[in-house]
C-alpha cells in the first residue's frame, strides 16, 4: 500500500518551498536539516515529505509527550495507513543495581503499562508486515529489542485452504508465548473449542476465530471480543509473537548451553563470595528458563538468545525496518544528545553488577546502541528543529529554512520584569489572560519550586495543575487536553514545557529565574520556551530577571528578527494573523493519583471522598466504601510526600 496524505489544508508557499527543496536534496545526499520555527507547520512538512518519498518512516522524539502529539497528528493525516506509537512501556522502572560503598543490592522493580505494551507490539507487527508504516518513537527505540528474524520466522501464517492440524496450531501459539485460557479470553491468550480456536493477538482487541475441518483451515473470522458478533470473514491473517523476545526452540537450547559455558569460564575469575553468588543466581535463572520459558531479567542473556558475538550491537526497533526507510529526528538538538548519553549510563550501572557477581559479563550486551552504532544505522535522515545543534549542521550542511507561518502568527512579544514583585505581577497578568479566555504556562527551575508555586496560586484562587516528570506518559497527554478544554487555566512545569507542546489556547508564558544561566535557561531553551506562545495571536512572554544575560539578549534578538520577518511576509501576502484552531479530543482518561494537584486541591477531594465513603457505608455498599477508604489513604500518603 502507498501512503495517502489526507488533509483539508494545502501547503503554504513557505512549506511548499521547504518540501520541494528537501525532496530535491535527498536525491543528492542522505542527511538534511529542517530549521522550522514554532507554528510553521513542521509536522505538516514532515507528512508531505513522507508522502513524496513513499518510504517506511521512523520518527524519533526526545520525550513521550511530544511523541504522543506527533502520533495523534500523523494518525489524522494518514488515516488509511499504519501510524504507530512506540515508547517505553514502564509506568515505573527501578533498574537492577549494586552500590559497593554501602553493599546495597537493589533488585529490578517495574510496573508495565499493558496499553503501551500492546501499542509497541502493534508497531512491530505493522513494520514487518506493511510498507506504509510510520512509527513515532521515543529515544528508547535504540534499546535492545530482540532478533527481528526470529520475530518474523515464528509468526503463524493463517490462510483459508492451508493444511494445519489442531495440535500443530496450538503448539505454534504456545511457542510464540500465547497462553491457553478457555475461560477468560483476552489479548495474548487463546481458547480451544473442538476444531475452533479463538485467538486474541496481543496487539488487537478482537478475536481471530480459526475453524478447522479435517486438518484444513476452512474459515478465518474476525469476531467482537465482548458481543461475539462476527465482524468480517478474512482470507488470511498473521499472528505475530506475544512478546518482543521470542526464540526458536533449537536456538534456546543452544543459548542455555552457551550461558553455562560462560558461567564456567567466569567463576574462576571471581572471589569465592562473588563466584557463589553468580553460580546460584545463574543456575536458578537457567532452571526457570528450561521449565517456564522465561525468568526475571531474561533480557540480560539476550546476547546468547540472539546469537550475537560479544560486543556486537543489540537488535533494536530500527532493525525491523527495511533498508530504504526514512528516519526523522524531531527536536534533534535534544534527541541527538539523548542518544549519545544512553549507553554510558547503562554501562556504568551494569559494571558494578558484573564485577560483584550479580550478572555474567554478557549482561553488558543487553544495552542501548552506542552513538557510533546508531549513526551506522542512519540511512536517509531528516533532522528537525527550531534551534539545530552543531552536529546536525555538520552532517547535513546548510539547513532548509521554514521561518514563516501560514497562519500569519507572529513570534510573541518578549519583555523583561524584575524579580522583585514578580508574584504580584504574574498573578495580575495571569488574570488578564484568563479573563480573555486564554491559558497560561509558568516555567520554574526546580520541581519543588513548581509544587510550591502551584500550591500558592491555588490558594490565591487560580485553577492550576503541575506537569510532573513522575506523572505517567498517557496522563501527561490528558493534562494538556484538560488545559485546552479549560478545566484549569495555568499549567506549571519545568523543562517539560519546552519543545513540542502544541497548545494554541496558551497566549502567555511566564519564565521564572530567566537569568539563571544553565541548561534550562540557555539561549536554545529560552527560544524553545518562547515558541510555545507563537500559536496564539495574543502571544506574550514575560522573563523575570534582574540582569540581561547573553542568552536572554540573543533569544530576544532572534525572536524580534523573526517577528519582523513574519510582519513583512504578512504584508506581502495580505495575511491577517489568526490563532491556530486545533481540534480538542473529547475522549479523555481518568488521571489516577494526585501528583499533579496542589495540597489544597487534594484536601478538598479528601473531604468529598470521606463524605461519599460514609454515604456508601450507610447504604450498605461496602465494596465502594472500601475503595473510597483506600483512595483516602493514598491521598494522605501523597500529601505527606508533598
Amino acid at each position: 500500500m502507498r501512503f495517502e496524505l489526507n488533509s483539508p489544508y494545502k501547503m503554504s508557499p513557505g512549506q511548499e518551498d521547504a518540501v520541494n527543496m528537501l525532496e530535491k536534496n535527498f536525491k543528492k545526499k542522505d542527511k538534511q536539516t529542517l530549521l522550522g520555527i514554532t507554528g510553521s507547520g513542521k509536522t505538516f512538512v514532515m507528512a508531505n515529505i513522507i508522502n513524496k518519498l513513499q518510504r517506511p518512516t521512523l520518527i524519533i522524539a526526545h520525550n513521550k509527550t511530544l511523541a504522543a502529539q506527533l502520533y495523534t497528528e500523523l494518525k489524522e493525516l494518514f488515516p488509511n495507513n499504519r501510524v504507530e506509537y512506540f515508547i517505553s512501556f514502564y509506568d515505573y522502572y527501578q533498574p537492577e543495581s549494586y552500590i559497593p560503598t554501602t553493599d546495597t543490592y537493589i533488585e529490578k522493580d517495574s510496573s508495565v503499562n499493558e496499553q503501551i505494551e500492546k501499542m509497541r507490539m502493534h508497531a512491530v507487527s505493522s513494520i514487518v508486515s506493511r510498507k506504509d508504516t510510520i512509527i513515532v518513537a521515543s529515544i528508547s527505540c535504540i534499546y535492545s529489542l530482540g532478533n527481528p528474524d526470529y520475530f518474523k520466522e515464528l509468526a503463524v501464517d493463517l490462510r483459508v485452504g492451508n493444511k494445519l492440524s489442531r495440535k500443530e496450531l496450538i503448539g505454534k501459539l504456545i511457542e510464540i508465548q500465547y497462553e491457553r485460557n478457555d475461560v477468560n479470553l483476552e489479548p495474548g491468550k487463546f481458547r480451544v473449542r473442538g476444531d475452533t480456536i479463538d485467538i486474541v493477538p496481543i496487539y488487537e482487541e478482537d478475536i481471530i476465530r480459526v475453524q478447522l475441518k479435517e486438518d484444513i483451515v476452512s474459515k478465518i473470522r474476525e469476531v467482537h471480543l465482548l458481543t461475539g458478533e462476527v465482524k468480517n470473514d478474512i482470507e488470511d491473517f498473521t499472528v505475530y509473537p506475544a512478546r518482543q523476545y521470542v526464540v526458536p526452540e533449537d536456538k534456546q537450547k543452544q543459548a542455555i548451553e552457551n550461558i553455562r559455558l560462560e558461567l564456567k569460564k567466569r567463576l574462576p575469575e571471581l572471589a569465592p563470595l562473588e563466584a557463589q553468588r553468580l553460580k546460584q543466581r545463574t543456575n536458578y535463572d537457567l532452571e526457570m528458563i528450561e521449565e517456564m520459558g522465561f525468568c526475571s531479567g531474561i533480557e540480560n542473556y539476550s546476547r546468547h538468545f540472539d546469537g550475537r558475538k560479544p560486543g556486537q550491537p543489540p537488535y533494536v526497533l530500527i532493525d525491523y525496518f527495511p533498508d530504504n526507510f526514512l528516519m526523522i529526528i524531531d527536536e534533534s538538538h535534544q534527541s541527538v544528545p539523548q542518544a549519545r548519553a544512553m549507553y554510558n549510563g547503562d554501562y556504568a550501572r551494569k559494571k558494578s553488577l558484573i564485577e560483584f557477581g550479580f550478572r555474567l559479563p554478557s549482561a553488558f550486551d543487553n544495552r542501548p546502541l552506542k552513538f557510533k552504532e546508531f549513526e551506522g544505522k542512519m540511512k536517509k535522515v531528516l533532522f528537525v528543529s527550531a534551534t539545530p545543534g552543531d552536529y546536525e549542521i555538520e552532517k547535513s550542511g546548510k539547513p532548509v529554512e521554514l521561518i514563516t507561518r501560514p497562519t500569519g502568527l507572529l513570534d510573541p512579544t518578549v519583555e523583561l520584569h524584575p524579580i522583585k514583585g514578580q508574584m504580584q505581577h504574574l498573578m495580575r497578568e495571569a488574570r488578564k489572560t484568563i479573563d480573555r479566555g486564554d491559558r497560561a504556562l509558568v516555567t520554574t527551575i526546580t520541581k519543588k519550586m513548581a509544587e510550591d508555586l502551584t500550591d500558592y496560586l491555588v490558594g490565591e484562587g487560580f485553577k492550576v495543575r503541575y506537569l510532573h516528570s513522575d506523572i505517567k506518559s498517557l496522563d501527561r497527554i490528558e493534562l494538556v487536553r484538560q488545559l485546552r478544554m479549560g478545566e484549569f487555566d495555568i499549567l506549571v512545569g519545568i523543562n517539560l514545557l519546552r519543545e513540542g507542546l502544541d497548545i494554541p489556547e496558551v497566549s502567555t508564558i511566564f519564565i521564572l529565574d530567566a537569568d539563571k544561566e544553565g541548561f534550562l535557561r540557555d539561549q536554545r531553551s529560552l527560544i524553545q520556551t518562547i515558541g510555545r506562545a507563537a500559536r496564539n495571536v495574543n502571544g506574550r512572554v514575560v522573563l523575570y530577571a534582574d540582569k540581561k544575560t547573553d542568552s536572554i539578549k540573543k533569544a530576544m534578538e532572534i525572536t524580534k528578527k523573526r517577528r519582523e520577518f513574519q510582519i513583512d511576509f504578512n504584508k506581502k501576502h495580505k495575511i491577517v494573523p489568526k490563532t491556530i484552531e486545533k481540534k480538542i479530543s473529547a475522549k479523555g482518561r481518568r488521571i489516577k493519583g494526585t501528583m499533579h494537584l496542589a495540597k489544597s486541591d487534594i484536601r478538598k477531594r479528601m473531604i468529598e471522598l470521606e463524605a461519599k465513603m460514609r454515604e456508601y457505608a450507610e447504604n450498605l455498599d461496602f465494596e465502594k466504601a472500601i475503595e473510597a477508604r483506600d483512595a483516602l489513604e493514598e491521598m494522605q500518603k501523597s500529601i505527606s510526600k508533598k
